[in-house]
């Protein structure tokens, strides 16, 4: 018997609480059973994104909410600024020059954050720059980057949209959606909310939904306005996806139970611990600067393929966690301490981790990662 443990970043597992809600028999999107039930949903999810404004609910992956962040809110031929510092970064450009956007990218090194003072410096440059685009927790590398700066510098500029892709690092990070003047944030179910993948999430600002009235490209399934109308009458424009939407409602009322302050203190352990763990294993960390509290990005060994630790976890131990991706593909493991996560999701993963090296001949004392993650999270 191989037992399985789901430690990667994205999708992530899914409570008992939430996977019983979602067994329930369905109810019809449009009765009137279902209205209390998205309109709690909303609610919480305002609650979760420290907004008063509108957070739409749509049946997609959270690639369809960036979709909707270009499309309701700019024209073929805007100038446009992308944070491009890894495979998520890279993927803003491309949606943003699909609609036929003008991309300027910011390139930041794989492995390091973003300075607020190069946006500063672009912006000023060229004042007519539409939108700034950016990762939260750029998930191919591990690294945070810092929002709050970034909504300092571009507040400045009251004709540019500040957009933030915070799919993985919502729930995970203190993200300040209105303290800090982000006009579009943009999260999905299948991360720190503990759901199936099927949903995304998008806050929009007053500000946002102003310059959105000037936006003339094509958009029917990714319709923000109508999907605006009809959250109004606790609806969603389309078919609702009923099922996740129940379950959406019961991980918020976990997350609420436990506390905001206290969600984004366990990640903060949790992660503090791994990083601290890898480092006892005189394993590097491969985000340099600015580590997110989603995901650990672990430098392997010279000599060990990080594609062939990911194998070997998944098929001899049952750890599904996450290699490395496009130029660090082979160079690192990434393992998730993300949404239902505790203290010996991290201690397996560490635990694992050790065990493999040592089977592909690596240098390890087995017990010595473990005995820091257990130090620090005893604590």
């Amino acid at each position: 018997m191989l037992k399985r443990y789901l430690l990667a970043p994205g999708p992530t597992p899914v409570p008992p609480e939430v996977l019983l809600s979602m067994a329930m028999p369905i109810i019809h999107h449009r009765s009137p059973d279902f209205l209390p039930v998205l309109d709690s949903a909303k609610k919480g999810l305002q609650w979760l994104f420290q907004t008063k404004n509108d957070v739409l609910i749509l049946a997609s992956t959270g690639t369809g909410g960036m979709v909707g962040a270009v499309n309701n809110f700019f024209n073929a031929g805007d100038k446009v600024l992308v944070v491009n510092g890894g495979k998520f970064g890279e993927r803003w450009t491309k949606i943003c020059q699909a609609y036929g956007l003008k991309v300027e990218d910011v390139v930041v090194e794989w492995g390091y954050s973003i300075k607020p003072a190069a946006v500063a410096a672009a912006l000023k440059k060229d004042p007519e720059i539409k939108g700034v685009f950016v990762q939260a927790t750029e998930t191919s590398t591990g690294v945070y980057h810092d929002i709050e700066g970034l909504g300092k510098v571009i507040k400045n500029y009251p004709d540019t949209l500040f957009i933030v892709d915070a799919i993985s690092a919502l729930v995970a990070q203190d993200i300040r959606t209105d303290e800090w003047g982000i006009d579009i944030m943009v999260g999905g179910s299948q991360k720190g909310l503990m759901l199936p993948p099927g949903l995304a999430f998008v806050s929009v600002s007053e500000k946002a939904w102003k310059k959105g009235e000037t936006s003339k490209m094509p958009k029917f399934y990714f319709n923000f306005k109508k999907e605006r109308e009809n959250l109004a009458k606790n609806q969603t424009n389309f078919t609702s996806a009923v099922t996740l939407i129940i379950g959406l409602n019961e991980a918020i009322k976990m997350l609420q139970k436990e506390g905001l302050e206290n969600v984004f203190k366990r990640h903060a352990m949790l992660a503090h611990a791994a990083r601290e763990a890898v480092k006892a294993l005189g394993l590097g960390l491969y985000s340099k600067e600015s580590p997110s509290n989603s995901v650990t990005a672990i430098e392997m060994p010279a000599g060990i393929d990080g594609q062939l630790v990911y194998k070997t976890l998944r098929e001899k131990y049952g750890i599904t966690g996450a290699g490395g991706q496009d130029k660090a593909k082979g160079k690192i493991y990434r393992l998730a301490h993300l949404g239902y996560a505790d203290t010996f999701d991290v201690i397996t993963g560490i635990a694992a981790l050790e065990m493999v090296l040592k089977h592909m001949g690596h240098d390890v004392k087995l017990g010595t990662g473990v005995a820091k993650a257990q130090e620090l999270l005893m604590a």
